[in-house]
């Protein structure tokens, strides 16, 4: 393998190697502090991290308001204050020499106060902001005012126009990089448009020169990408160094990272992770965000995936072959199906799911009694994780913080299930029951013998490793 040298990124000299930001609690300060130490990005989340208490355990987010606008300031509490304790656990670890990232996702529910207030208040501590999960066309004026580089998450070359036209074009200086990301190869919430088939992957080449062409009309030249997403060892990716066509080049590591002895993951996630075989990670469109996601296969989308194969059409009135009346709640009213759907429903109750959920579609899904209450509760339970989301109808934008839509019950409540699946301590049961998120590469954990015998590396050992090759 060719050597690896170093770049210029955000002003500074740096390894090409940059740390992907998981949120919820995953990609954290212990991380991003030792990924930086091997003279990397390190990247901290600042999605709902984990703050502690005095005794150094995390706190959980309980949240004790009635209200969801109150709930929703108590999430930007946590999330402030745990962003802010591991941006200076990075910190202590570099000693102040390294590089630290933020990662924030544009579709959290108050994004804009919460990185705005942990920049604030950790001047000094945090190099740069990453930013996906959207179009996040304030990021650049959010850099300008605390003086810090950005790098926004895009997926196509289109999409960095649309951003730098708008808005980036004022605040060039400060652009620090431009992280592409692979939206059939990276983990996580994925930026595949409406043109493009999540089913037929396009290969990322092509696409990053694109965007280097997009880049150069603009004079971004010598401003680096950063390739996020199916990144394992760097020799399978050498012809994009020192590559006229790709022009500067870093990559990201967003999988690999999550198998080290310093990761926040649990003990039976990094077993499992070490039995994935290839087809256990893949594309659904669960997610309240309205995105496709990557993640692992298990009893919680499979539960998911039900939910939208007992669905059927249905009118509030007689039109066409919707005839056969069919009550629904606890009152009954009355909707109507087609004939055959009506057959179908009863097959569904005979084998226990008997409750009835409308969705936004018109449509009507079918769930067990014990699974309809659990999703009223959680429902009920919203605390604004995200600036809109299908499966509740909260909304942050004023007067009525509302989409004035129905909840939608084929979906679920992403905050729970990321939260419970870091924090699922030794109960490996409950990888089962909540969302794992993975890069589509993380069934290599099994195949690549650096990973014999279940070694687990420390961050050093894995950058070492990955600088020196296979």
């Amino acid at each position: 393998m060719q050597a690896i040298n170093a770049i210029r990124m955000g002003g500074f000299d740096v390894l090409p190697l940059v740390e992907g930001g998981k949120g919820v609690a995953v990609s954290n300060g212990t991380t991003a502090g030792h990924w930086s130490l091997g003279g990397g990005v390190g990247t901290i989340s600042a999605v709902n991290a984990d703050s502690y208490d005095a005794d150094g355990k995390p706190i959980p987010q309980i949240y004790h308001a009635r209200t969801r606008r109150e709930r929703h300031e108590e999430l930007i509490a946590y999330a402030i204050k745990g962003a802010l304790a591991q941006a200076r656990k990075a910190f202590d670890i570099t000693g102040g020499k390294g590089r630290i990232h933020a990662n924030i996702l544009w579709e959290m529910g108050g994004a804009e106060r919460i990185i705005a207030e942990v920049l604030e208040q950790a001047k000094g501590l945090i190099h740069g902001v990453t930013c996906g999960a959207g179009m996040p066309y304030r990021l650049s004026d959010i850099a300008a005012k605390f003086n810090v580089h950005y790098y926004p998450i895009i997926s196509s070359a289109r999409a960095f126009s649309a951003l730098w036209k708008r808005a980036y074009h004022k605040t060039a200086e400060l652009l620090g990089g431009v992280v592409y990301e692979d939206p059939w190869l990276a983990g996580g919430h994925n930026g595949l448009s409406n043109s493009e088939n999540p089913q037929v992957p396009e290969q990322p080449y092509p696409r990053v020169v694109a965007l280097r062409k997009t880049m150069s009309e603009f004079g971004l030249n010598d401003t680096p990408i950063i390739m996020a997403g199916g990144v394992w060892w760097l020799e399978e990716w050498e012809h994009w160094l020192d590559n006229k066509e790709i022009g500067p080049i870093a990559f990201q590591f967003g999988t690999r990272p999550l198998l080290t002895r310093e990761s926040p993951l649990p003990e039976p996630w990094k077993r499992k992770l070490l039995t994935l075989k290839e087809g256990d990670i893949y594309l659904n469109r669960f997610s309240p965000t309205g995105f496709y996601s990557s993640a692992v296969d298990n009893a919680f989308l499979h539960e998911l995936k039900g939910r939208t194969e007992r669905q059927v059409a249905y009118t509030t009135e007689p039109v066409g072959e919707h005839v056969a009346e069919y009550g629904v709640g606890p009152r009954k009213r009355i909707t109507y199906l087609t004939q055959p759907d009506l057959g179908r429903v009863r097959g569904w109750e005979a084998r226990g799911f008997t409750e009835a959920l409308r969705t936004p579609d018109s449509t009507l899904v079918f769930v067990e009694p014990d699974k309809a209450r659990e999703i009223l509760v959680d429902q009920t339970e919203c605390m604004g994780c995200l600036s809109t989301c299908r499966f509740s109808n909260w909304s942050q934008q004023e007067p009525d913080f509302s989409t004035n839509k129905r909840t939608d019950p084929r979906s679920f409540c992403i905050q729970k299930a990321l939260q419970g699946a870091i924090h699922a301590g030794d109960d490996a049961a409950a990888l089962e029951t909540n969302l794992v998120f993975s890069g589509h590469n993380g069934y290599r954990f099994a195949k690549d013998p650096f990973y014999s015998n279940g070694f687990i590396p420390t961050v050093k050992q894995l950058v070492e490793r990955i600088l020196t090759g296979r």
